[in-house]
């Protein structure tokens, strides 16, 4: 009896390590943002517009972008890229707000965090003021 609620336990933490969402997998690699909502809503919308229109700039700065919602994320702005998992809206969301943009660098750090929509012109002065961009910037010049 011990022994098969024993390997039930095994099993279940291991398929539930499978679900979750490990964003330490990107650092040292990607910059993320993460844009967190209680639901799709008009500030939701305002932010992937927002910055859809910059991709050349995204990519540069190697920003991967996380859409995350109660019960579902995405990283990618494709509608058929959602997974399952509510690990990450319990981690990031908001206190007192429906909707929150956080930035976190290279290092794994959160670096920038607001309730508002994020201007394009305001993340990217954020992380080119950073030292590691700087030298980035510098290595492709």
């Amino acid at each position: 009896m011990l022994k098969s609620i024993s390997s039930f336990i095994l099993i279940f933490s291991f398929a539930m390590n499978l679900n979750a969402q490990d964003l330490s997998k990107h650092q040292w690699k990607d910059r993320l943002i993460l844009i967190v909502a209680e639901e799709k809503n008009e500030k939701f919308q305002q932010q992937l517009t927002e910055l859809q229109k910059h991709q050349q700039g995204l990519n540069e700065r190697k920003l991967v972008i996380y859409q995350i919602l109660p019960d579902t994320y995405s990283t990618s702005f494709k509608a058929e890229n959602w997974q399952q998992s509510s690990e990450l809206y319990n981690k990031y969301k908001a206190e007192k707000s429906d909707f929150r943009v956080i930035l976190i660098g290279l290092d794994g750090g959160e670096k920038l965090e607001q309730t508002e929509v994020l201007s394009a012109e305001k993340l990217f002065n954020t992380i080119d003021s950073m030292p590691m961009r700087q030298a980035e910037i510098r290595r492709n010049k």
